[in-house]
């Protein structure tokens, strides 16, 4: 049998390059599918699309994966545009935020990534810190460091151990959003993960799982979109 339908976010970029070509793209590391498909599931990319369409998008999928990517607009929670915050990517804030609202709705499992998990606590009318040092080694270059978990929490019963994980980030959560509470942290205290509480089935993570071999997370979605 196969497995549960996940779809997964994706980037649109007016420029790549692949073969003699180079055009407007839709792209996904591949990192993403791998680790659906890793974790038992089928992985589907969802480019980004009208709003108005996110609900039906959802309707047709058994779980949601909203990827990493660029800075979320400050305007999307009411903050002035800090000098550090990176250009603005507002068709993909549209569609993700109908995406999240859709799938908060109608009770599909999500799962967060690095600005999946940024643009979750947006959509529940939190706020972020736009710039955050000590989380990004290089620009292009993946830092580890190590995560743990609030007890209690779902995260910690998915990994209820200090976990070292890929990480890239200059941004993180500042207010929480409603109905979401804290699931794990850094060493320095940044919020590393936020999830609802049960029934719902919604949870996020600041570090990049697609870039390790840990399939603990995925699944985890997985199971709950089965």
């Amino acid at each position: 049998m196969s497995g549960p339908l996940i779809g997964v976010s994706t980037y649109l970029e007016a420029r790549a390059r692949w073969g003699v070509w180079e055009l407007e793209a839709v792209l996904l590391p591949s990192g993403y599918p791998r680790l659906v498909q890793g974790a038992g599931g089928l992985a589907a990319m969802l480019p980004p699309d009208a709003p108005g369409h996110a609900a039906a998008a959802v309707a047709r999928l058994d779980g949601l994966v909203i990827a990493g990517g660029p800075d979320v607009d400050p305007s999307c929670y009411g903050a002035a545009r800090s000098p550090r915050t990176g250009p603005p990517a507002p068709e993909r804030d549209a569609w993700e935020l109908a995406l999240i609202e859709a799938a908060l709705t109608s009770g599909t499992p999500l799962l967060g990534i690095c600005r999946g998990m940024q643009l979750l606590n947006v959509a529940l009318g939190g706020t972020l810190v736009q710039h955050l040092d000590g989380h990004v080694t290089g620009v292009g270059v993946f830092g580890r460091h190590t995560v743990t978990a609030v007890p209690g929490s779902r995260y910690a019963g998915i990994v209820p151990y200090p976990a070292d994980v890929p990480t890239y980030h200059h941004q993180a959560v500042d207010r929480l959003g409603r109905g979401l509470t804290v699931s794990a942290h850094a060493a320095d205290g940044t919020v590393e993960a936020v999830e609802l509480p049960a029934p719902a089935w919604a949870l996020g993570i600041q570090w990049h799982p697609e870039m390790a071999e840990d399939l603990s997370v995925m699944r985890a979605l997985v199971r709950a979109a089965s």
